[in-house]
């Protein structure tokens, strides 16, 4: 490990906030570079170390009306498709439930900021960085990521705790938009204090 890069971040201004490991993203395929699983334990570790030091830990997932009309519906090249979602596909993975504590945001487009209430949970509780990982690297964390930087937080961005659908989507992001935002860091290099 090299200790140049740990990241030591106070407790009481930072927030972990965990991007939509839920029975869907996880279960989908593939996941590049890590597996979803790898993901998870990760994101644990770090649920973990937060809630031991008294950190706020939100856990965002995506979901929407049974009729479906608050999903989005963009004009895109590439349209979705009418998605077929399974009975219990918007349920947090069982190793996030264990936490009860943890904030619960549910979002309706790909990033937790707009239309949910996480902008003001974090502010009424003085944080100012945010902690990001989950899945998609590509969209969820993404666009989750590039609100918090245009809401003036501070970013440390968990790479080995986020996923995508392909090594190069991964690197690309980690390595060009999330640098220009804040901090690229593993899980085994944040401390909080």
């Amino acid at each position: 490990m090299d200790n140049t890069r740990i990241e030591i971040l106070d407790a009481k201004k930072t927030a972990l906030v965990v991007i939509d490991l839920q029975n869907f993203s996880v279960g989908m395929t593939p996941h590049a570079p890590y597996p979803a699983g790898t993901v998870v334990e990760n994101a644990v570790r770090l649920t973990r170390r937060f809630t031991e030091k008294g950190a706020f830990v939100v856990f965002v997932r995506v979901s929407f009306s049974e009729d479906g009309k608050d999903s989005f519906r963009p004009r895109t090249d590439a349209p979705p498709g009418k998605p077929n979602f399974p009975d219990g596909w918007d349920v947090l993975v069982p190793e996030l439930q264990a936490f009860k504590n943890a904030h619960i945001v549910t979002k309706r487009q790909m990033g937790a900021f707009y239309g949910t209430d996480l902008d003001l949970q974090l502010r009424r509780r003085g944080i100012d960085t945010v902690v990001l990982c989950g899945i998609s690297t590509i969209f969820g964390v993404d666009t989750t990521a590039r609100e918090a930087f245009s809401h003036s937080y501070h970013g440390v961005y968990i790479e080995d705790a986020m996923t995508c659908a392909s090594k190069e989507h991964q690197d690309f992001v980690c390595q060009n938009i999330f640098p220009a935002m804040g901090k690229v860091r593993r899980t085994d290099e944040i401390a909080l204090v």
